[in-house]
């Protein structure tokens, strides 16, 4: 039951909205003018305004420009007995909530005060996750609440303060390097450098460079001296992202760097004392790698003194709406515009699926919907073509979703224009050049809705 105070200088109009609000359960506080609605707004809470657009000294508008200014985040639905365009127009661009015309009808005024307390309850429930987000401490804080990733959490929390090599587990996606800066920046070497090495993304010939540094003329291109990274992390913490793709001749290298904290550079003889924390990451099932030859068993050992598998996030659907608003935050404040509210049944689609690529396929298929989202609220048709079918609780979740290649043209469309607009950083006119269209044509491309072709 809300409270909805009626502002009309007509006593008849008010004693009719109060009789039609009592009906569908809700207590009316009826006034005849804005100022002495105004005086009950600073008196006691209201959930909700019915003014009328045109009364004697002050108008409808008036009071919504008020309620604003003094920072009443109240919703207002205006009447009036002049049905226009240009009335319904104004009203909505003032703030107003709804429009509705005289004389109203029970059954259209009960329709229009549902859908405006529904999106009060939504712009609460979203603030209550946004102020959840600003108060997490550290800006590399993992969310969830679920027992899955609170176990995680202990574990880091408890490992971090120490000096103890970490073996991060889980599939792509998961958020395996979130973790290691979680854990680095809950250590005592929080303050020193926090240095990556991807073993995958490096060619062969500069795996051994990019970890140990090099000295001049060590190879060819070898210009100069180069630090390497547990150079570089000195006193700090090195992360080896996805350790499994190292080859074995560099992994004894490695061993032997962990065993006793000092290398060379290639091409040197000298050798160089660190003091490194180090933690992998690996998508793989190390053990049996090793079981198998293709990962030094002893290196596994001495990288696993304490391992840690993250959970994908089938494994915890139930962190999936507070994922949601934080990444649907993060995506309107890249494009700089007001967050759009998340419906209920928005979320409740959003966790039947097992999103095989984890976390961060949820978080592209976010931000795809925020940036091609024309309203105010994430409905689940904003979704629309943004979500693999297959991957619907039941449908999949084995980590290898095999997705067949897209040749829906709204798609693909939708795809190019989120490409264009990540790569601007939310520059439409940029992004409208990059994709050779007008700035026109991409607004309109922006507000139309995602169509698949049948």
């Amino acid at each position: 039951m809300a409270t909805i105070l009626c502002v009309d200088d007509d006593v008849a109009v008010g004693r009719v909205l109060e009789e039609a609000l009592r009906r569908i359960e809700h207590t009316a506080i009826l006034s005849t003018n804005v100022d002495e609605a105004l005086g009950i707004i600073a008196r006691q809470p209201i959930d909700l305004v019915i003014t009328d657009y045109r009364m004697p000294g002050s108008t409808g508008l008036d009071l919504i420009g008020t309620l604003e200014r003094d920072g009443h985040n109240i919703p207002v639905i205006i009447m009036t007995g002049y049905s226009s365009v240009e009335h319904a127009v104004m009203s909505l661009r003032s703030g107003a909530i709804d429009y509705l015309t005289k004389p109203i009808r029970a059954e259209t005024l009960r329709i229009a005060v549902n859908q405006a307390l529904a999106v009060v309850r939504l712009q609460r429930q979203n603030e209550a996750y946004r102020q959840e987000l600003v108060t997490l401490r550290g800006r590399h804080t993992i969310l969830g609440e679920s027992l899955a990733i609170r176990r995680v959490l202990d574990t880091a929390s408890t490992v971090a303060p120490t000096r103890a090599t970490v073996l991060l587990e889980g599939e792509s996606g998961t958020g395996k390097e979130l973790l290691a800066r979680f854990i680095h920046e809950q250590s005592p070497r929080h303050e020193e450098p926090f240095v990556t090495i991807n073993c995958a993304a490096l060619p062969d010939g500069l795996v051994e460079s990019a970890l140990f540094g090099h000295e001049k003329g060590a190879f060819t291109g070898a210009t100069a001296r180069a630090q390497g990274a547990f150079e570089r992390a000195h006193r700090g913490t090195l992360l080896l992202d996805e350790i499994s793709e190292m080859r074995l001749e560099l992994q004894a290298k490695l061993l032997r760097v962990i065993q006793e904290q000092e290398f060379e550079r290639v091409g040197g003889a000298k050798a160089i004392q660190v003091d490194v924390r180090l933690i992998a990451t690996t998508n793989r099932d190390l053990k049996a790698e090793s079981a198998q030859g293709r990962f030094r068993e002893d290196l596994f050992y001495r990288l696993s003194v304490v391992p840690i598998r993250m959970p994908p996030l089938r494994d915890r659907l139930q962190d999936v709406p507070l994922l949601v608003h934080h990444f649907v935050t993060r995506a309107a404040a890249q494009l700089n515009v007001e967050p759009p509210l998340v419906e209920q049944s928005t979320l409740d689609v959003l966790q039947t699926h097992s999103w095989p690529g984890n976390v961060r396929e949820l978080a592209n298929v976010v931000e795809r919907a925020v940036i091609l989202n024309a309203g105010g609220v994430l409905r689940p048709t904003a979704f629309t073509g943004l979500l693999d079918p297959s991957a619907a609780e039941g449908g999949g979740g084995d980590g290898n979703p095999g997705k067949p290649e897209i040749f829906d043209l709204g798609t693909l469309e939708a795809d190019a224009i989120v490409r264009a607009l990540r790569h601007t950083g939310g520059n439409r006119t940029q992004a409208a050049k990059l994709l050779g269209v007008s700035d026109r044509t991409l607004r309109n491309r922006l507000n139309k809705p995602i169509q698949k072709q049948s």
